[in-house]
């Protein structure tokens, strides 16, 4: 079997590929990136990878930003490709942008792309959303036109599936701190919403007073 063979047949068997956004500079934290906070013993960072591992998603996409090569030093993210975003302080959008074209192949320096139907999105700042959640929304995955919500007492939050056909629109409408917001609103009567409420607490690192849910 020829090398080209077995990754065919790799991205077959693992359809849906694990995004990671973890290229925030915390403003509100002091200037401390949001990828290297401290939880269970390790960075941000590592705890979303594994989640996002331990949920089914063989193949991860890390988008960095705020000190880029700190994260690579002091994180161990073995086995991941890491999507450099040197726009990261004009907000998340920009992550997701970087991070789709990374997946679609279209970013400069990358020969072809992964594959994959759809893009499992999580964001590193919300270590309370965790595998058994992230797997929930991955089973939704059903061809390239698949979009997937989680939901917290019906209301619609991460992790979110994005089936590979809806890439470039996505990417068309992620601007400033919105990423998909835009364009999931627009098409709110396709997305299967998942309830996550009862696996997953949907909050954000993002003050001061937000490091209380981080645990030694």
């Amino acid at each position: 079997m020829t090398d080209n063979e077995d990754r065919a047949n790799d991205e077959a068997a693992d359809p849906v590929v694990g995004l990671l956004l973890a290229a925030g500079g915390g403003r509100r934290l002091g200037g401390r990136p949001k990828a290297l906070l401290e939880h269970r013993g390790q960075p941000l960072v590592e705890h979303a990878v594994a989640a996002l591992r331990a949920a089914g998603c063989a193949r991860v996409h890390v988008v960095l930003g705020a000190r880029a090569d700190d994260v690579r030093a002091r994180a161990a993210l073995d086995g991941c490709v890491l999507v450099d975003n040197p726009e990261w302080e004009q907000g998340m959008g920009s992550s997701l942008r970087a991070g789709l074209a990374s997946l679609a192949g279209t970013r400069s320096g990358t020969r072809a792309g992964t594959g994959a139907g759809a893009a499992l999105v999580s964001l590193v700042d919300q270590p309370g959303i965790g595998a058994p959640a992230m797997a929930r929304v991955r089973s939704g995955y059903r061809d390239e036109r698949s979009l997937v919500s989680a939901a917290y007492a019906g209301v619609r939050g991460h992790p979110v599936l994005l089936g590979a056909a809806h890439w470039a629109g996505v990417a068309a409408t992620a601007t400033g701190d919105r990423g998909a917001r835009a364009y999931l609103r627009e098409h709110e009567a396709e997305i299967a919403l998942v309830e996550c409420g009862d696996v997953a607490r949907p909050y954000d690192i993002d003050t001061e007073a937000d490091l209380i849910h981080l645990e030694p």
